[in-house]
Parts: structure tokens; C-alpha cells; sequence
């Protein structure tokens, strides 16, 4: 038995790839031709027809499996479009930030620009003025730098010797006296402010015809008309200017009918034998773009 030969089965051949590739493409075309043949019946069938009941059961019976495949869809879809509009709005914000940022700066060179142009335009009216003394020419000049600090009392201009700027030449703005030229270079030149302790100039009130004090910073870095005796009328409100030259062999360095100041307070204790006076500039001396250096036509002998 065991010598006995066993009859095993016939393999199955396996069929060669060029069978199997007209299997698959004659199965393709038959899908083709089913799909055309449905297309046409489709179009030239009556809208009432087997083959639109047929579209129409099997539509219905997809539905559910559409509505469900929406909602599960549609917490991605919501998500894509949030995580899209915020990167929109915040595209649009940093434009917009940068927008904000030029159309500040540029508001600030435009007031800026707005300021020079009124304190020209003040200091022009100054010139035209009928008080502005004759024996000078004015030299205007562009600020450059302003006081760094609160015991700083000076600063700089663009303009110097090359521009007709003398040491000792007055300083004014279109409101009111500045100070006076401490140190002159070819094209630039220190301005010391009329609050500088090193500062006097003499003052006229032009209300009262009061020619007696001198205008200097006092106590608490303010503005005080000093020496001003008590007899005298001097009254809250009064504006001073520049007394000018007593005598013409001693020229002020100030000419007169500049403004100076408004008297601010005016007290007297019993035991003091001069007012207490106090000025308030005209000038703003914290905020200048622009000065006129009145030049003294013939030079003083």
C-alpha cells in the first residue's frame, strides 16, 4: 500500500498577464457602454419614466447617508473656515497697525510742520510790527536743540557768524523775548534763555510807565521783576517789555519795546521795601522751532 502511487490533482494554471489585461479592459468598456446606454435612456426617457423612478428610489435611499456625511463634515468645514478668517483678521490687523503707525507719523511731521509754520508766520508779524526797533535786522534761524534738562537754560541755533549772528545779540520769538547769544560759531550759535540765573534785563510797564526793575529768575526757578519799590504801581496783568538804553554812552544790550512778560502776582510784606513780582514769559521757551537773532545794524562803540 504504501508502494501504491497516489494520483494527485491538476494544478490550476494560473492565467498569463495578457489574459488578464483584456479581461480588464473589456470589463472597462462593458462599464462604459453601460454608462452611455444609461445616459442616453436617461435624456430620451419621459421625465415620468421607469429609469427616473429607479434614479429617484435610489436617491432616496442614499439621502440619509448624504445628510449624514454633511454633518459629519460640517465641524471640519466650520473649523477650516475659523482657522481661515482668523488668519485673515489678523493678515488685515498687522496691515492695518502698519497703516495706524505712518498715518501717526506722518499727523506728527504734518504738526510739527503746522508749528514751525505758525512761529514763522508770528515771527514775521513780529518784524512788520511798528515797536520793532529800526537800528536792528533780524536774522531767523531754525532751533537745533533745546534744553536737556531743568537746570539747563540754552539752546542752539542754526545760524552763525557766517550769518551775520553777534555774541550778545538778543534773541527773540514771535511772541515775546527769548534770550540772548552766549557763544557764536560760522554756522551756529547758544542762545542763554531769559531763565537763566546769569540773565537780567531791565523792564518797562507798559500800563503804568513804570521804568524801575529788573527781570530775572528768583526763588523756585519763576520770573521775577525785582526792585520795585513799593510806591510804585505795578498791577496783576501788566505786560512788560525791554526798558532799552538809559543812556546812550551805556547801550542796553536789549533795544527797547520788546515784550517780555505779564505780571502774574504782585504781594508786599511790611517789612520788605520793594514788591514781590512775579512774570510770566511770553514766550514759550520750552517749545521753540524757530528765532529771530535782532543784529544791531551799526555796531555799538
Amino acid at each position: 500500500m504504501l508502494a501504491s502511487s497516489v494520483q494527485r490533482s491538476k494544478s490550476t494554471p494560473y492565467p498569463s498577464k495578457a489574459r488578464s489585461a483584456l479581461i480588464r479592459r473589456a470589463i472597462v468598456v462593458g462599464l462604459v457602454i453601460v454608462a452611455l446606454a444609461l445616459v442616453t435612456i436617461s435624456f430620451r426617457s419621459p421625465t415620468a419614466g421607469a429609469l427616473h423612478d429607479v434614479q429617484g428610489a435610489g436617491s432616496t435611499a442614499l439621502r440619509p447617508f448624504q445628510i449624514a456625511a454633511t454633518r459629519i463634515a460640517q465641524p471640519f468645514r466650520d473649523g477650516y473656515d475659523w482657522v481661515a478668517s482668523v488668519s485673515t483678521a489678523k493678515s488685515e490687523n498687522a496691515h492695518l497697525k502698519r497703516e495706524l503707525r505712518v498715518l501717526r507719523q506722518e499727523a506728527i511731521g504734518n504738526r510739527a510742520l503746522a508749528l514751525k509754520a505758525q512761529q514763522l508766520e508770528k515771527l514775521l508779524h513780529f518784524q512788520q510790527r511798528r515797536t520793532f526797533p529800526n537800528d536792528y535786522s533780524a536774522v531767523n534761524a531754525e532751533v537745533t536743540s533745546f534744553p536737556s534738562g531743568p537746570f539747563t537754560h540754552s539752546l542752539e541755533i542754526a545760524a552763525g557768524s557766517s550769518d551775520g549772528v553777534r555774541l550778545n545779540s538778543p534773541v527773540v520769538s514771535g511772541d515775546g523775548l527769548v534770550g540772548i547769544v552766549s557763544n557764536v560759531q560760522p554756522h551756529t550759535a547758544v542762545v542763554t534763555l531769559l531763565t537763566d540765573p546769569s540773565t537780567f534785563v531791565a523792564a518797562l510797564d507798559i500800563q503804568t510807565r513804570v521804568r524801575s526793575g529788573m527781570v530775572h529768575t528768583g526763588p523756585g526757578e519763576t520770573l521775577i521783576l525785582d526792585q520795585v519799590p513799593k510806591q510804585l504801581n505795578v498791577n496783576e496783568g501788566d505786560a512788560l517789555v525791554t526798558a532799552g538804553t538809559h543812556n546812550a554812552q551805556y547801550p542796553d544790550l536789549y533795544p527797547y519795546g520788546i515784550p517780555i512778560g505779564r505780571v502774574s502776582s504782585v504781594g508786599a510784606t511790611d517789612t520788605a521795601s520793594f514788591l514781590q513780582v512775579q512774570v510770566q514769559p511770553f514766550a514759550n521757551l520750552g517749545s521753540l522751532d524757530a528765532v529771530a537773532v535782532l543784529v544791531p545794524k551799526k555796531p555799538h562803540r
